[in-house]
This record gives structure tokens, C-alpha cells and sequence, in this order.
């Protein structure tokens, strides 16, 4: 599960998946593609582990 933080909407669908494909008809396919990769590796730093251990005693 990743973490949405203020002004990551731009990069998400509503459904949570990520948006590909540039917010207008002038902005550069390659620079939002960038931005994109940034904003996922954003995700990666902040993700919380999925399993948590427990030790039995």
C-alpha cells in the first residue's frame, strides 16, 4: 500500500492507478513521463511493510 500525500492527485486516476499520459495536449510526453517516474519511486521510499513479523514467546 503507498502512501497518497498533498498534490499527488495529478498523477493518480481515481481508481488509484497512475496517470501515463500528460494532464494537457502541450505539456512534453517525456517530462511527464520523468515526473511519473520520480513520483513512483516516491512511493517506494515511503512504503510500509506489507507483513509484520511477530516473535512467539
Amino acid at each position: 500500500m503507498s502512501i497518497l500525500r498533498p498534490g499527488d492527485e495529478k498523477f493518480h486516476y481515481s481508481d488509484g492507478s497512475h496517470r501515463w499520459v500528460p494532464p494537457g495536449p502541450d505539456y512534453d510526453q517525456e517530462v511527464w513521463d520523468e515526473q511519473v517516474r520520480q513520483h513512483k519511486l516516491g512511493h517506494l521510499r515511503n512504503e510500509q511493510p506489507k507483513v509484520r513479523i511477530q516473535r512467539l514467546v
